[in-house]
Order: C-alpha cells, then structure tokens, then sequence
C-alpha cells in the first residue's frame, strides 16, 4: 500500500462495545414478539440449525429477515432505528473497559470504526455518540421505499467483517486493533495488527 500508515481501531458492537445482544431488542421495538414467531415458524429448522452450526446463518438470517421485513415501510424502520438508538444510548449497556479504549483510540488520532453484524439503522447513531468514524454493519435492502428483507452486500459477520473494512480503506496502509467477543470476529481478529478478545467486558491482548 502507498502512503503513510494510519492508526485504526475496528470493533464489534454486541457483547464488545454493548453488554448484551441489540437486534432482538430492536426487532421486538420494531415488530413485536408476535410478528417475530410467526415469521420464525416457517425457519425454526433453518434457525435451529444455524444456532448448531450446521446451516448457513447467514442465509438464516436473510430468510427469516425476508419473511419478517419484506413491505414494511423504509421510513417507519429507520425512524424505528433512530428512537431505539435513542433508548440505548439513555440506558448506557456498554462495557465501560471498551468504551475507553475507544476514548483511547480516539486521543491517539486513530479512525474508530464499528463492524457490525446488527443493522446499521441504530447501530450507526448509538457509536456516532461514542466517537465512531464509521459504522458497517448489515443493511437491510429497499426498493420503491420499502424493505425487501435481503441484505445489502450480505450479513457483516466472519470473513464479510474483513471484506468490508478492506473496502472501507480504500487500500490505504493501515495499523490496525481489532476487538471482538465471539466467533462471528474470528477473521477480523485474525487480520488485525493488534487482536483484541473481549471477555465478560474486559480486554484480553491476543497473540
């Protein structure tokens, strides 16, 4: 890569940054818990099974999306987005260790970018307030202002989490911290210069 050598700080956002998981919270704010299981039933197997690993999540996961979302308004789910941000941001669930860290990285002049496997219609506003540069996390796709329920250049989890942080420096040098908790940021971790595995909310320096 050409140019000088940036710092950048990439983190997960569910059980790294937050304490517990957001999307479900969000999608019974948006929906309610009726509309939930009745767009799981026709899943449950493929739910179940992604949950074992033996299924493809991501593809779960757009399915059940599809069944859920598809024709609901674009502008009632991002405004749904903006006041369920809203509601996170009062009741503060973050993990106090990673949000100095992020206050750390931001002192250091480092670009802090969240990667995310929940949807960026709350995400994005949440980590806005805590000094985020950027924020990429999964989208739901519109068409003619409503939701299909497909997700825009797929679920960020995995492999996807590095695709879109590669894409995102646009092949500029960078050094970069990684911090994540779960399995879903095993590759984000991996292609880090400086891997982070968050446990119970504390910060552990992977080698």
């Amino acid at each position: 890569m050409d140019g000088p050598t940036r710092g950048v700080a990439a983190f997960d956002f569910d059980g790294t940054i937050t304490r517990r998981d957001t999307l479900g919270p969000f999608l019974v704010h948006l929906v309610g818990r009726r509309a939930m299981v009745r767009a799981a039933l026709p899943h449950a197997h493929r739910l179940g099974g992604a949950a074992l690993g033996r299924v493809d999540r991501d593809l779960a996961k757009e399915r059940y999306f599809v069944s859920l979302l598809a024709g609901r308004p674009a502008a009632e789910f991002t405004a749904a987005g903006t006041e369920y941000a809203r509601r996170v941001v009062e009741r503060a669930p973050f993990n106090p260790e990673v949000v100095e860290r992020m206050a750390w990285h931001a002192e250091a002049g480092h670009r802090i970018v969240v990667i995310s496997a929940s949807l960026a219609t709350y995400v994005a506003p949440v980590v806005a307030t805590l000094g985020a540069h950027a924020t990429l996390a999964t989208e739901v796709e519109v068409v003619d202002g409503r939701l299909t329920g497909r997700l825009v250049d797929g679920n960020v989890r995995a492999a996807n989490k590095v695709t879109r942080l590669t894409a995102w420096l646009q092949g500029d040098a960078a050094e970069v911290w990684a911090y994540g908790d779960s399995a879903g940021d095993t590759e984000l971790l991996a292609a880090a210069d400086h891997p982070h595995l968050v446990r119970k909310g504390r910060i552990e320096a992977r080698r």
